[in-house]
């Protein structure tokens, strides 16, 4: 995918491809039909690896860490117009988002009206509240939380970056600041879990550390028993956290555990290396499997906000009357499965509702003396974290 100024990394559009499948999957094998169905939260698969999917919601802090890294390596050495990159963010990310949240309003008011018997959802008048809180607070519906953590992000991001351009150390500085505030709050509310993972209180580590991971990139050329160690070790953590309890039973949600103080940290630190050592170590080519790869990356942000539509209606169809979905590996493939029909769904939303927007685009970096001017898509989007 092509960004504003005409870069294409197709590595990072692989990474994406990665978190939303991680996310996908997570949604479908525990969040159908109210949560831990189909498959059990207490039966974590015995394949360390596949931890990350039993815990999918980990794809949420990669999406985070990489829109860190791929803003630092779209700005690096140049001059940003503020007012210009706030404008593309908006025409790539609030068509589609104004669609979902349209639908759902919609939906709640025809469900309320003419199936009020049988309807257990929110009604119009909380909806409309949760649209009116979603930019400050994660009321937004189908993910749209994210995309609330995201926008207080880019509130900062011109600031961090000058900041870690002239200050290395200062990432130091701010993650020990933004761990100590979460300690604070923990010793008052007695639990984390929900401002870590809903929002900027938990996620601005991993869009930091994304950050200072593109800074210091280049220290990552041919370590990998560096990536190999960090990522052994992460998968290794991930999976006693998931055997422990994970995101819904450590022991309840919300969880008490202090392991939410930090645990933003540690996702953030393993993932700004791991994309890192892949960006640059590996030159995938536009081709065969690597460019189907990336073209589920460039999809992304309308399967992360459409999925909600259909994935717990896929799981609980399948466990009816395909297969039992209560083995894990099972549940997987199918996930898997359900996961790929999702990409014509991405392409026809990313055709005909994001691109057209895509043409109002302006240059938002220059250098001395360069004009600014309106980009065209010429078929292809604007880079982003999830799309």
């Amino acid at each position: 995918m092509r960004s504003t100024g005409g870069d294409h990394y197709l590595g990072l559009d692989h990474i994406r491809a990665i978190a939303a499948l991680m996310v996908f999957s997570w949604h479908f094998l525990h969040a159908s039909y109210g949560a831990g169905y189909p498959v059990p939260f207490a039966n974590p698969p015995a394949l360390l690896p596949a931890a990350l999917f039993d815990e999918g919601h980990t794809g949420v802090a990669l999406f985070m860490t990489l829109s860190g890294y791929l803003f630092a390596k779209l700005l690096d050495n140049k001059k940003i117009i503020y007012k210009y990159f706030l404008w593309n963010r908006f025409i790539r990310l609030a068509p589609l988002l104004a669609l979902v949240i349209m639908v759902r309003f919609s939906e709640s008011v025809v469900l309320s009206t003419f199936f009020a018997n049988i309807y257990s959802g929110k009604s119009p008048t909380v909806v409309l509240k949760d649209i009116a809180y979603g930019l400050i607070a994660p009321t937004w519906p189908n993910g749209g939380w994210s995309i609330t953590t995201e926008m207080h992000f880019y509130l900062v991001l011109p600031l961090m970056l000058i900041f870690f351009r002239r200050y290395r150390i200062g990432v130091v500085v701010l993650l020990a600041t933004t761990i100590l505030m979460r300690i604070v709050l923990y010793s008052h509310l007695g639990e984390l879990q929900r401002l870590s993972y809903w929002t900027i209180i938990g996620r601005i580590d991993q869009f930091m550390i994304g950050i200072v991971a593109f800074q210091l990139s280049q220290y990552l050329v041919k370590r990998h028993w560096l990536a190999g160690s960090v990522a052994i070790s992460f998968v290794a953590f991930y999976w006693l956290f998931d055997y422990f309890g994970g995101w819904h039973n450590m022991p309840t949600y919300p969880s008490p555990s202090i392991i939410w103080i930090i645990l933003p940290t540690i996702e953030g630190l393993t993932y700004g290396i791991l994309i890192a050592y892949y960006d640059r170590n590996f030159e995938p080519t536009p081709t065969g499997f690597s460019w189907f790869i990336a073209k589920i990356g460039a999809y992304s942000y309308s399967i992360y906000l459409l999925h909600f539509f259909v994935v717990d209606h896929e799981a609980y169809l399948i466990d009816t009357y395909i297969v039992n979905l209560s083995n894990w590996y099972v549940a997987e493939g199918a996930a898997i499965l359900c996961f790929l029909m999702m990409i014509p769904i991405g392409y026809l939303s990313f055709r005909f509702i994001e691109s057209p927007f895509l043409q109002h685009r302006i240059k938002y970096t220059i250098t001395s003396g360069e004009p600014l001017k309106y980009i065209a898509p010429s078929g292809v989007a604007y880079h982003d974290a999830r799309s």
